[in-house]
């Protein structure tokens, strides 16, 4: 898989450093303000009536801060929050060993809940809605039932793709809760506030310029950030000027719409090789050395927000956008 600059997956050796950059409260989350609105309503109830929040679904695409509103449900609940992944829960005995564990009100973060194994979605069921397990143990005629009870507790389920939910388990959720990509306005208040916590100085043209390049992801702000602050470092004077930002970003390879180069390989390759489709999900993946579900999950959804790419019945194709971004003829334009 190629290194890019505004994957949607995290660095290990930057983990720390980006769990410093989170906001802790709902007061200091930049954005979303629907969803912000709502869950402070939702945990105030909960908090007067002295019960556990009731379930809640985050999804959206990557980078939009599904992680972090965990954290802060669990901080504004004033309760421990566990963490555990949809694919890391392979075996029902799994889950139960993660839930029995749990203390009352605590929130359990699932990440990627999609990809729940579908025996491990069933037992959740009756967790959910009722607080007790039923699970099974051994196997053939000595196989018995075994009921157990479990404090009340709060799920946080994440994930990019709602669409593969199951519907039993999606009634499950009291909360649904939809991120869309950030207004650039907000994410140049996010490069701000993250530029104040790295206790570097970054001007305004530059923070609007790091906002404008950043796919409306916080995430691929922060890490756009960091970047140009080691080119500030090394490079210059130490400030995040407007200069030093447009050669970083250059040098990045991060376009003024905030595409990198496997963008422009993937569109340039649809162009090129399909003359800019219909084209299959699997082809494109094939063409840019990618897995099908890493281009749904983290390349299409912002080509589809900006209106460079299409899906339909025979494939995706790319838009007249696209050809104008890279100064190109549109076919069939006389």
């Amino acid at each position: 898989m190629e290194e890019r600059m505004v994957s949607g997956e995290a660095y290990a050796t930057e983990e720390q450093e980006e769990q410093s950059l989170r906001p802790q409260v709902l007061s200091q989350y930049i954005g979303q303000s629907s969803v912000k609105e709502n869950l402070t309503v939702f945990i105030e109830a909960a908090k007067m009536r002295e019960e556990a929040l009731d379930h809640v679904l985050l999804y959206g695409p990557p980078g939009l801060g599904k992680t972090t509103l965990a954290s802060i449900i669990a901080n504004e609940m004033d309760v421990h929050l566990k963490t555990t992944s949809g694919p890391a829960i392979e075996r029902p005995g799994d889950l139960a060993a993660v839930l029995t564990a749990l203390e009352p009100g605590d929130v359990l973060f699932i990440d990627e809940i999609h990809r729940l194994p579908r025996a491990v979605e069933e037992v959740l069921y009756p967790a959910m809605e009722d607080f007790f397990l039923d699970i099974v143990i051994g196997k053939g005629p000595s196989a018995r039932s075994v009921k157990l009870d479990l404090p009340p507790f709060t799920l946080v389920g994440a994930t990019t793709r709602a669409g593969l939910l199951s519907a039993p388990l999606r009634d499950r959720f009291g909360v649904m809760s939809r991120l869309e990509y950030y207004q650039p306005e907000d994410l140049e208040e996010i490069v701000v506030r993250t530029a104040g916590v790295l206790d570097v100085e970054v001007g305004q043209e530059a923070a609007r310029e790091v906002s404008r390049r950043s796919r409306g992801t916080p995430r691929v702000a922060n890490r756009i950030l960091r970047r140009i602050r080691d080119f500030a470092q090394v490079k210059g004077n130490g400030m995040i000027d407007q200069t030093i930002t447009t050669e970083a970003l250059d040098l990045l390879q991060v376009d003024k719409l905030g595409l990198d180069h496997i963008d422009h390989k993937l569109l340039m390759n649809m162009i090129e090789k399909f003359r800019g489709g219909p084209v299959g999900i699997d082809t494109i993946a094939a063409t840019v050395g990618e897995e099908a579900d890493t281009i749904e999950d983290v390349y299409e959804p912002y080509l589809m927000q900006i209106g460079f790419l299409q899906r339909t019945p025979r494939g995706r194709v790319v838009t007249p956008l696209v050809y104008e971004h890279f100064q190109m003829e549109v076919p069939g334009r006389e």
